[in-house]
């Protein structure tokens, strides 16, 4: 039985998190921006029940944010392997984000786990609303606005 969020017509947040849909979804692209394609490596890194990882590989599949390509090692059935697509690159920042916050919110008394950095640079990176300028927008400047796409309850 699939579930679907009310709004989620014409709500992009909504829309997304019924894609993403529970939080094995995150710690997947977690891994694969960290580099793992294979099922068993998956598997591995996440702990994860084989059916509940498959549910989610294929989930992701569907909704176009990793592509399943077919590999086979000499002497192995064929077998698969999971690869970011651009939709899928494209929620790097999110990833970043939810690490960002929990670093700064629920932190590790032993630090982070990851710290973002530009290739090639030992400075680190913060997450953040940057203006068509490349300027950073600090958060108690950002609003929300609606447009004529929000629907409105009161209206209905």
């Amino acid at each position: 039985m699939s579930r679907r969020i009310r709004g989620g017509e014409t709500c992009a947040i909504a829309r997304t998190v019924d894609v993403l849909r529970d939080p094995w979804s995150f710690l997947v692209l977690r891994e694969a921006f960290g580099g793992v394609t294979r099922f068993a490596d998956f598997r591995d890194a996440l702990s994860i029940a084989s059916d509940v990882l498959a549910d989610r590989l294929a989930a992701l599949v569907a909704a176009g944010i990793l592509r399943r390509e077919t590999y086979q090692d000499e002497g192995s059935r064929p077998r698969a392997d999971y690869h970011l697509t651009a939709a899928g690159f494209d929620l790097l920042p999110v990833i970043g984000a939810l690490q960002q916050w929990g670093d700064r919110h629920l932190p590790d008394h032993r630090g982070p786990t990851v710290v973002r950095r530009r290739v090639g640079s030992d400075e680190p990176l913060d997450v953040a609303f940057v203006d068509h300028h490349g300027h950073r927008v600090d958060l108690d400047e950002v609003t929300f606005e609606r447009t004529a796409a929000y629907p409105n309850p009161r209206r209905a």
